[in-house]
């Protein structure tokens, strides 16, 4: 129990520390550029607040449940050696963590707004709602289908570099052809991906997996995940905007 309590007030000193930068960069613009009085400063303080506690409690959750989950699930299925589960809970966890995340969902109502204003969709609800929950369908598919190729090139100790050349060659042709009111959305959807959930989660499941597998280095084939994820979500995107257009 002391322990925990000391791992706590570590991470609410660590989160303090973290939002510290941001607090000083707004009060500066606030004090030296903007030159006007804030209002409502007990507000801004509490909510200032809610959120180091909410980083705190957030990053004490992932150290003692998250990552022990992640590593735990891969040395199991990684021993019991079944491949086909491995590669399931990869693509389930790349596609859930990804479907339910925050900042996609905001990514993807914007979207489906700039989409009526070029004339994509229809200026009503429904198509508002079915573009977006379309863009965050392909978005958490192409996450899935990420996560599934590292977990296979950890297994099977492809190059990293040369996979990432290849896929991000593979954007560019695509950006190419694609719609240009798609593109900067497609960007977009490599770095919301990145979440403060599927980061740790990947991550684990990287480290994990490598570490069980017999001539395999944590530090050098665990890592690389996250970049499959930031990539195959750009070029998923400028598909589905080709599609759209192609319909």
């Amino acid at each position: 129990m002391k322990d925990s309590l000391l791992a706590l007030a570590h991470d609410a000193l660590s989160s303090l520390r973290d939002l510290m930068p941001i607090v000083i960069v707004i009060g500066v613009f606030q004090a030296f550029v903007i030159r006007q009085p804030v209002h409502g400063w007990v507000s801004l303080v509490f909510g200032a607040l809610l959120v180091v506690a909410g980083l705190t409690f957030f990053i004490f959750g992932l150290r003692i449940a998250l990552f022990p989950i992640g590593e735990g699930l891969a040395h199991a299925l990684a021993k019991k050696g079944s491949l086909f589960w491995l590669f399931a809970f990869a693509f389930v966890l790349g596609f859930g963590t990804t479907i339910a995340e925050p900042a996609l969902l905001a990514v993807a109502e914007e979207a489906a707004e700039v989409a009526v204003d070029a004339g994509v969709i229809a200026a009503t609800d429904e198509g508002r709602a079915g573009y977006a929950m379309g863009l965050r369908l392909v978005v958490a598919l192409s996450v899935g289908v990420a996560i599934l190729i590292g977990v296979f090139r950890i297994i099977s100790n492809w190059s990293l570099p040369l996979m990432i050349i290849a896929g991000y060659i593979l954007v560019v042709l695509a950006t190419t052809v694609a719609p240009k009111e798609i593109v900067g959305v497609a960007y977009d959807s490599g770095g919301v991906t990145t979440s403060t959930v599927t980061v740790p989660l990947v991550t684990a499941l990287g480290v994990g997996l490598a570490s069980s597998l017999k001539g395999r280095n944590p530090m050098t084939d665990g890592f690389g995940l996250i970049a499959f994820a930031s990539l195959t979500p750009i070029l998923f995107v400028l598909i589905y905007g080709i599609v759209l257009q192609w319909i």
